[in-house]
C-alpha cells in the first residue's frame, strides 16, 4: 500500500493539536497554509485523510467512543465500588456522573474532538465550493466532497446521541450546535432537535447524492479496491477504510432506526444486504466465521467502513490487553466469569461453539489476586504471525460500521415473523450456533436484538445508543435505575440550552 492512507500534512497536525477549548480553529499557526492547502487535487486528498486521521484519535473514535467510555457508560465494564477512589473515571462515568471532577475533562475532550473532526470537513467543504471547480479530477471530487458531507454527518450524529435529548418520549428538550463554521471568531447556531434532525438528513442527502455513481465501489468490488498495491494511485482504493456510497447508506440506516423511522431504517438495511457488488455477487456476506479463524478479530471482512489504525494493537491493549495470558492481568478494561456468562445467557448453551464466545474472549486472563477476569480480543492479533501484507486492511482496524447491524437493524424492524426468523438464522448460521428456539413474536425478536447488540458490538461503542433509542430504565451488569439524565451528557460549556 503506498502512503497515502499515512500521510501527515500540517493541516492533520494542526488540526489533532487543537485543544478543546479552541476547537473551530483547526489551522492554528498554519492558517496561511490553507490558501496553498486547496491549489490542486493533491491538497483536497490530504485535507480530507486528515479528516479520517482525526476520527482515529484517542479521544474520538481510537478509543474513547468504541473500546472505554462510552462503554462504560453503558455498564459493560466491570465496575466496583473500590473504583470510586482507585479508577474515578471509570466509577462515575458508570454511574452517569458527568458533573465529577474526573468525568468533566473526558466529556470535554470528547466533545471538543468531535468538533475538530466537523471543523475539518467545513474546512475541506467550504474550499471545494470556492476552488473545487478548477480540479481537473472531477468525478474523484464529487467523492471527496461526499466523504466530507458523510464525515460531518457522522460526527453530527453523535453529538446527537451523548448530548441530545431521548429521540422519544422526552421530558428534556436539548439544543444542540450544528457546525458549518471553519474559524475561530464563528460560533455554531443551536438548534432544536426537530431542526438539527433536518440538518442531519440533509448532510445525508447530499452525501449520498454525490458518491451516488461516482464511488469507485460501483466498478469494482471491495476484494478488489483492497488489492491496490500496484496501482499507480491508490487514493480512490481501500474504500472499506472510507465512507463509502454503501457505509453512508448503512449511517442512515442507523439514523433512521435512533430516530424511530423504523420503516426506512428496514428498507435501507434490507437494501444493503441483498445489494450486488460489480461483479453480480453480493456486496458484502457476513464473514465471521471466516475473520475469526484466520485471527482477523475485529471481523474486517464484513465492515461497511472502518478506521485503518497502524498502532491499534499497542495502545488498545495496553487498556484491553486480550491476546497474551501472561499480560492479561494488566489490562484495565474486563469482565468477571460471571458478566460473561450473563452476556450469552439469552442462548443456552452457545458457550460451547459460539466463535464470538470461543474467539474473542479470554478466557484465562488473571487479575493480580489470581482471579480470572475475561478479557476482549477485538484489537489484539499476534504480531508474530499477522500477514504483513494485510496489517491495514485485516488486522489493524476499527470496525465503525458492519454487515451485522444491518442485519440487527433489518430483524428488529421487520414487518412480519416469518422475514425476522429467516434473516436470524442467516445470522445466527455465521456465529455457528443455531440451537435457539423460533421468535415466538415480533416483540420477542426486538427484545432478542438488545442482547445482540450487546453481545456483537462490544467495545465498539454502540450498547448506550441502544439502550438511549430505547428508553431503557436499565442496563446489564448493574442494579442502578436508569434516569432520562443519565443518557444527556452535559455541553462542556456555559451556553447549554436544556429546557425542562
Amino acid at each position: 500500500m503506498k502512503t497515502t492512507k499515512y500521510i501527515i500534512m500540517m493541516f492533520a497536525i494542526a488540526l489533532l493539536a487543537t485543544s478543546c477549548d479552541d476547537w473551530l480553529d483547526v489551522r492554528g499557526e498554519n492558517i496561511s497554509k490553507e490558501d496553498d492547502q486547496f491549489e490542486n487535487y493533491k491538497g483536497f486528498r490530504d485535507a480530507l485523510t486528515g479528516c479520517y486521521m482525526a476520527m482515529g484519535d484517542l479521544d474520538a473514535y481510537g478509543q474513547r467512543l468504541t473500546m472505554t467510555d462510552v462503554e462504560n457508560m453503558a455498564n459493560l465494564w466491570y465496575i466496583e465500588d473500590s473504583y470510586k477512589t482507585g479508577n474515578p473515571v471509570k466509577y462515575f462515568l458508570s454511574h452517569h456522573d458527568y458533573a465529577d471532577d474526573n468525568t468533566r475533562p473526558i466529556v470535554k475532550a470528547i466533545y471538543g474532538k468531535l468538533f475538530n473532526i466537523v471543523a475539518s470537513a467545513n474546512v475541506l467543504l467550504k474550499n471545494i465550493e470556492e476552488k473545487g471547480s478548477g480540479v481537473v479530477e472531477k468525478t474523484a471530487m464529487k467523492v471527496i466532497e461526499g466523504e466530507a458531507y458523510a464525515i460531518r454527518a457522522y460526527c453530527q450524529f453523535d453529538i446527537l446521541r451523548l448530548f441530545g435529548q431521548l429521540p422519544k418520549g422526552a421530558t428534556k428538550q436539548v439544543s444542540l450546535p450544528y457546525s458549518f463554521t471553519t474559524g475561530i471568531s464563528e460560533r455554531p447556531a443551536y438548534y432544536s432537535y426537530n431542526d438539527y434532525v433536518q440538518l442531519l438528513k440533509k448532510d445525508m442527502e447530499k452525501a449520498e447524492a454525490l458518491l451516488k455513481d461516482n464511488d469507485p465501489i460501483f466498478s469494482k468490488t471491495f476484494t478488489q479496491l483492497n488489492n491496490a498495491y500496484n496501482a499507480e494511485d491508490d487514493y480512490m482504493y481501500f474504500r472499506q477504510s472510507r465512507l463509502n456510497y454503501w457505509a453512508v447508506r448503512a449511517l442512515h440506516a442507523r439514523m433512521a432506526l435512533y430516530l424511530g423511522d423504523t420503516q426506512e431504517a428496514n428498507t435501507i438495511a434490507r437494501e444493503i444486504i441483498e445489494a450486488k457488488g460489480a461483479d453480480g455477487n453480493a456486496l458484502m456476506t457476513l464473514s465471521g466465521t471466516s475473520d475469526l479463524s484466520n485471527g482477523y478479530n475485529a471481523i474486517p471482512s464484513e465492515c461497511l467502513f472502518y478506521l485503518s489504525k497502524y498502532d491499534v494493537n499497542t495502545y488498545a491493549n495496553k487498556l484491553l490487553i486480550g491476546g497474551l495470558v501472561s499480560q492479561a492481568r494488566d489490562a484495565n478494561y474486563f469482565l468477571s466469569n460471571e458478566m460473561l456468562a450473563q452476556l450469552f445467557s439469552s442462548l443456552p448453551g452457545s458457550t460451547a461453539s459460539h466463535n464470538r464466545y470461543i474467539y474473542l474472549w479470554n478466557r484465562s486472563a488473571k487479575n493480580p489476586s489470581g482471579v480470572v477476569r475475561p478479557v476482549i480480543k477485538k484489537y489484539w492479533y499476534d504480531e508474530l504471525t499477522a500477514e504483513s501484507g494485510r496489517l491495514a486492511t485485516k488486522y489493524q482496524v476499527i470496525p465503525m460500521l458492519r454487515l451485522s447491524e444491518m442485519y440487527l437493524i433489518a430483524i428488529e424492524t421487520a414487518n412480519s415473523l416469518s422475514d425476522a426468523q429467516s434473516l436470524y438464522d442467516a445470522y445466527m448460521r455465521d456465529r455457528q450456533f443455531t440451537l435457539y428456539e423460533p421468535f415466538a413474536s415480533l416483540d420477542a425478536a426486538k427484545a432478542e436484538m438488545t442482547e445482540e447488540y450487546r453481545r456483537e458490538f462490544f467495545a465498539e461503542g454502540q450498547m448506550f445508543y441502544c439502550y438511549k433509542r430505547n428508553a431503557a430504565k436499565s442496563m446489564m451488569f448493574t442494579n442502578d435505575e436508569i434516569k432520562e439524565e443519565d443518557y444527556i451528557l452535559p455541553l462542556p460549556s456555559t451556553e447549554i440550552e436544556i429546557k425542562n
